[in-house]
């Protein structure tokens, strides 16, 4: 299984901070980055999945039940928009490959987990199979009922955002985190339930030891 070298993957159930931490670390990034460190750290991309590219907005309509779609549709959806962000013109690849850090808030062990749950594992599994995995997974883990009580104040909720869906999350994770660090991946789990800047201090301290860094 190949394993892409400057790849970091935030992962984590619905509440658990995935987007926050990536934004905190972009912050501190830049902030050791100017001035006197600027020739220690490495170019920093952020970027998520869904991706903001066409695919990636027709899935958003889809979580934001604007359109609905059959599961196994929304499967096939998650894995063309992450072959574009992989594969494509200025994607994931090209920039791991010219020396930058690119971190993603969420990627593919997000489809194994949510729409293995929706579809069945098999059809998630052989579309995500042949795709590179990251150096680093940063998995936020928290309380189902402690990640529902963050979300609660949301104007809108998506598709996945309820209570039972995500208990059945966080037991998937658990169950397939040990099988991507088999293969390769270095895995850290940090309780996302702490202090949001407690959380970034573990995941910056977890970022520098790539070797990149």
């Amino acid at each position: 299984m190949e394993i892409l070298k400057n790849f970091a993957v935030f992962e984590g159930i619905d509440g658990s901070g995935t987007t926050t931490q990536l934004n905190m670390l972009q912050h501190t990034m830049l902030e050791n980055y100017f001035p006197e460190n600027r020739q220690t750290l490495p170019p920093f991309y952020k970027t998520n999945e869904p991706t903001n590219g066409s695919i990636g907005e027709l899935i958003r309509l889809s979580l934001r039940k604007e359109t609905v779609f059959k599961p196994e549709t929304v499967a096939l959806l998650f894995a063309a928009d992450r072959n574009e962000h992989i594969y494509g013109s200025g994607g994931i690849i090209e920039r791991c490959k010219r020396g930058e850090l690119v971190v993603s808030d969420r990627y593919l062990l997000s489809s194994l987990v949510y729409q293995g749950i929706t579809c069945g594992e098999e059809l998630p599994a052989l579309l995500n199979s042949g795709f590179p995995r990251p150096e680093l997974l940063i998995f936020l883990d928290i309380d189902p009922e402690i990640a529902q009580n963050r979300i609660a104040g949301r104007d809108q909720k998506e598709i996945y955002e309820y209570m039972e869906f995500q208990i059945q999350a966080r037991g998937r994770y658990m169950t397939l985190l040990p099988k991507l660090s088999a293969e390769g991946v270095r895995v850290e789990t940090i309780d996302a339930s702490l202090p949001a800047e407690e959380v970034a201090a573990e995941v910056w301290t977890a970022i520098k030891k790539m070797p990149i860094f």
